[in-house]
């Protein structure tokens, strides 16, 4: 008796409308979150998501009866997301290695794919040993509290990454922050770290929001000079930044000085999913003995994995997707130059078209979805208060034509709503 009534109770708890919680300290919840949600859409920052029905790609569909729209905002800088061995290879994991792992890599979650990326890692950015993770968030969240003492120091650009600002909070370092791409002050606060037993930089090496480079040969001097170690964050240079696309290291020459690498499977590299330390053979190691996201999260799932070993492939056999991104990014930032716009940054594939106000971007993104192109407008807290832009992504995969064409509808936005004269 009391089965089948537990069971029509679990049954009528499913059914209907979802339920709230009760008393005044949910009430009390409430209002406050409902206050700090109407001042985020009062500030013109909101975001809402987009919902797209489509493989990503240079042209998407959306719900909502949008064909043809022409992508301008995402990190498939090589074209990779949906390459059909790319594909192919994903499926080709699913099918021989299952779905997932339901484990921790040290427990039953370590297959012989695997092993085989991590090497292959490792040998593309020409280091000892590579340790795969769930995210590069998760792997920025790893390495500086796994690595870094009370007795240390690290040392963080002020616009360094998210991801890496939250890691280096989790660790017990004496903690410096240096101006942007300033090399005075980042020497300046060297000479302040001397006192410390081991000195750490840590810089991305193309930022995010501002499409610049990290000035990598001055760091690497600075950090000779004053005994100290190189960490960079490449989420944003992987697979199409230098000669064969190993990042800001071999695009500035200084791949034998940069101690520590952290990036993403999750944008050049197959845009599924994905993160990795590639570095001294040692602190590999240890991330793999201290590292908690590594150690307390899931093993990459088979198809993941098979998507950036066949992506990696592909780049390794030749690089000249990468080499495509030049032209393509020159033709974007000179034709949105000479219209009149400002564009951050210099030579990157991220070109944020700078606007200052929060709601001019967001108003301004709209209106270039209505002309079938999809951007999105960056405010705070993503970028700094005043610094409003619409970040535009150039791909391998873009066109000539399409480049053009989202030229073209800039002007006419840009024209509308006072941004340009």
């Amino acid at each position: 008796m009391w089965r089948a009534a537990a069971v029509r109770a679990l049954r009528g708890a499913g059914a209907g409308a979802p339920r709230a919680a009760s008393g005044a300290a949910a009430a009390q919840l409430r209002r406050r979150l409902e206050s700090e949600l109407e001042d985020i859409r009062g500030a013109g920052t909101w975001k809402s998501e987009r919902i797209i029905t489509s493989r990503q790609g240079p042209h998407l569909c959306l719900a909502g009866g949008g064909a043809g729209i022409l992508n301008f905002c995402a990190n498939n800088y090589l074209g990779l997301s949906s390459h059909p061995e790319v594909i192919r290879a994903a499926v080709e994991a699913l099918e021989k290695f299952g779905a997932g792992l339901s484990s921790v890599r040290f427990i039953c979650g370590t297959q012989s794919i695997h092993k085989d990326l991590e090497e292959k890692i490792a040998r593309f950015h020409q280091r000892e040993d590579a340790i795969l993770y769930a995210s590069c968030f998760d792997a920025n969240a790893g390495i500086f509290e796994a690595l870094l003492t009370p007795e240390d120091a690290v040392l963080s650009d002020e616009l360094n990454h998210a991801s890496i600002i939250d890691g280096i909070r989790l660790c017990k370092a004496n903690k410096y922050r240096y101006k942007h791409m300033d090399m005075q002050d980042l020497e300046a606060k060297l000479k302040e770290a001397q006192k410390h037993r081991l000195r750490l930089v840590a810089t991305d090496g193309a930022f995010s929001m501002d499409g610049d480079i990290a000035p990598l040969r001055e760091i690497c001097q600075l950090a000779q000079k004053y005994d100290a170690l190189v960490f960079i964050d490449e989420c944003h240079a992987t697979g199409f930044l230098g000669p064969n696309g190993r990042g800001t290291d071999e695009l500035l020459g200084v791949m034998d000085k940069v101690t520590i690498i952290n990036s993403t499977l999750g944008k050049a590299l197959g845009g599924a999913a994905g993160g990795y330390t590639t570095g001294p053979k040692s602190l590999i190691d240890l991330l793999r003995q201290r590292s908690r996201p590594y150690l307390f999260s899931n093993s990459l799932p088979p198809a993941v994995v098979g998507c950036a070993s066949k992506a990696l492939d592909l780049l390794m056999e030749s690089n000249a997707i990468a080499q495509s991104m030049a032209a393509k990014t020159q033709r974007f930032r000179s034709k949105m130059t000479a219209a009149g716009f400002t564009i951050s940054g210099k030579d990157h594939p991220i070109c944020p078209v700078m606007l200052g106000d929060a709601r001019l971007a967001s108003v301004m993104a709209e209106d270039m979805l209505n002309r079938g192109i999809y951007v999105i407008g960056f405010s705070y807290p993503v970028v700094p208060k005043g610094k409003a832009r619409i970040r535009v992504q150039i791909s391998a995969v873009h066109s000539d034509e399409d480049i053009d064409r989202c030229v073209e509808a800039f002007t006419e936005v840009g024209r509308k709503h006072g941004a340009l004269s």
